[in-house]
């Protein structure tokens, strides 16, 4: 094994990190310059709300609810501290597993700094399914934010080590069905608006961005613990 060989796993995490980082920064402050000025995506806002509200039916708004605690903070952390644990005993390794719990609770961390930061307000009461129970900030969405990341990081950890199309191509679907799915469920209850799960999900591929970079370094590290071996 030559001594350029970990520069190279280095340098191929590299590039894709930066650029998803790249884009979802820039995605993010676009949303919210948007939601400052009141233009651009910022224009739906109402719209897709009262939309929404508008098509509001029993057994939809039970799913949507269903969906909305499932993905929540007092549900999802726990199922991924659950999985985390499941996938370090049963494949005998826990960098992945812990790249994961960390990219979550720096998701989390970094939404509810930006929640103060910008301190928006969220939509009006009468909007909500249940009046009065959000209470935070509304930008970006938590419950958006979250699920993206938890979709995009493990499907990035599953699909790095073992590539294949179907892979690929099955982790895409379910992160867009996933992310689409949540993010509708915090629209339709009328606890954000369009542009707070917009940023989220922004935000969510710039987290991908960072693990993709953290990630790299250490397979590169391996490949080069393993060149020195006699």
């Amino acid at each position: 094994m030559t001594d350029d060989q970990p520069v190279a796993w280095w340098a191929r995490g590299l590039l894709p990190g930066l650029l998803a980082v790249l884009i979802g920064v820039t995605g993010f402050l676009a949303v919210l310059d948007g939601v400052r000025e009141n233009e651009d995506l910022a224009h739906l806002d109402d719209p897709v709300l009262h939309w929404l509200v508008a098509a509001r039916g029993p057994v939809l708004t039970v799913t949507m609810r269903a969906i909305s605690l499932v993905t929540g903070p007092t549900v999802l952390p726990f199922l991924v501290l659950a999985g985390a644990l499941a996938w370090g005993l049963r494949r005998r390794e826990w960098w992945r597993p812990t790249l994961l719990a960390a990219a979550m609770v720096g998701s989390t961390v970094l939404g509810l700094a930006l929640k103060g930061l910008v301190d928006r307000p969220r939509p009006p009461v009468v909007t909500m399914d249940v009046p009065g129970l959000e209470t935070t900030a509304s930008f970006p969405s938590g419950h958006t934010l979250g699920t993206a990341t938890l979709l995009l990081v493990t499907g990035y950890l599953v699909v790095r080590r073992r590539p294949t199309r179907a892979r690929v191509v099955g982790w895409a679907v379910a992160t867009v069905l996933g992310t689409a799915a949540v993010a509708s469920s915090r629209l339709y209850l009328g606890y954000h608006f369009l542009t707070d799960v917009v940023a989220a999900t922004a935000l969510a591929v710039a987290v991908l961005g960072v693990v993709m970079l953290v990630d790299a370094r250490h397979l590169a590290g391996l490949v080069a613990g393993a060149s020195d071996d006699p």
